[in-house]
């Protein structure tokens, strides 16, 4: 089945039914009769052809850090939905939290027959920014920051500030932390510095012996514990990057007999099912997942239909869950 087969049956011109597939204008009443054809004879246009005759292949690339993380999961489900409403496929690249990768890809999109790029970053470089500008078609950041790209990201120092105080005023004076990389600008610089602007609002000055880094897991977060309790036995609170991380806290406190919220408060971020699920539920900050992944395939859709890139720089706000372990 051919354009000119469909447009004989219709009784339209080729040239119309060529705007009724690219999502031109066509009166209604051709509209209809093209679908009813379409419909009948089961036509499915080629998409090398499409490519070939507009320039674009309605392909976006997405790269995210890992495919087995619930937030991840969250901001690619927000992306698929606005993708897939405009007949936009996905095609999804998993780095497996590897720099190397995220680059990689980004160079495979470059040469690749991708419309634009939404990379979901976790640690960005002068290497990523280098790559960024050569891509040659549209990117938008997801969860970070970068001056002159498009982003759309999430309020870490304030929900790090705002969770940190909320152990801080249920009374616990050594509060402790467990983060990230700080070359992860999000989850480990910003929310570090919010954690310290809690203490330095509550006049107290941050302490280096209250502090661990762990990876995101929740073995990687109980290894961390086990470090921060053998130097700070006597710790009233923990606030933690991420959910995953406070788990593996709470495992560790467990083993040690220390009872949450009564002897260690406990806290993270990120508002996970399995915070909901453990006992006491965690206290946590809410971020809209979802809603980061439709901003930012809307902004870049925005782009590619406008031609204009406005580096839109939006931050989305937090919610604070007080849960069960303050």
């Amino acid at each position: 089945m051919t354009i000119a087969e469909i447009a004989s049956r219709a009784g339209v011109s080729k040239a119309a039914v060529s705007r009724y597939l690219n999502n031109g204008y066509v009166s209604s009443e051709k509209r209809e009769a093209i679908r009813r054809v379409i419909e009948e004879t089961g036509y499915v246009p080629s998409q090398q052809a499409q490519t070939l005759r507009t320039g674009k292949s309605r392909m976006i690339g997405v790269i995210v850090p890992r495919i087995d993380s619930e937030s991840i999961s969250r901001v690619v489900a927000g992306i698929s939905q606005v993708l897939e409403a405009r007949a936009y496929r996905l095609l999804l690249a998993n780095t497996d939290n590897r720099i190397e990768k995220e680059l990689e890809y980004l160079e495979v999109f470059r040469s690749g027959n991708v419309d634009g790029v939404i990379l979901v970053a976790t640690m960005l470089s002068a290497a990523h920014r280098k790559a960024i500008a050569a891509l040659g078609v549209p990117v938008v950041l997801v969860g970070q920051q970068m001056e002159g790209v498009s982003c759309v990201y999430h309020d870490d120092r304030g929900a790090a500030r705002a969770v940190t105080e909320l152990l801080l005023g249920k009374g616990r004076r050594r509060v402790g932390y467990i983060g990230v990389t700080p070359r992860d600008r999000a989850a480990g610089a910003a929310r570090r510095a919010g954690y310290q602007d809690a203490l330095h609002a509550a006049s107290m000055e941050p302490n280096p012996v209250w502090m661990e880094q762990s990876d995101f897991s929740i073995d990687g977060g109980c290894a961390a514990a086990e470090r921060l309790l053998a130097r700070v036995p006597d710790i009233e609170g923990i606030f933690c990057a991420t959910d995953s991380i406070a788990i593996g806290v709470k495992k560790r406190l467990e083993v040690q007999g220390k009872r949450i919220p009564e002897e260690v408060a406990l806290a993270g971020i990120g508002h996970s099912r399995m915070s909901e699920l453990v006992r006491p539920k965690l206290a946590t900050a809410h971020y809209y997942y979802q809603t980061s992944g439709e901003e930012a395939a809307r902004d870049l859709l925005e782009i590619l239909e406008q031609g204009i890139d406005r580096k839109k720089q939006l931050m989305l706000g937090f919610e604070v869950f007080a849960g069960e372990s303050v």
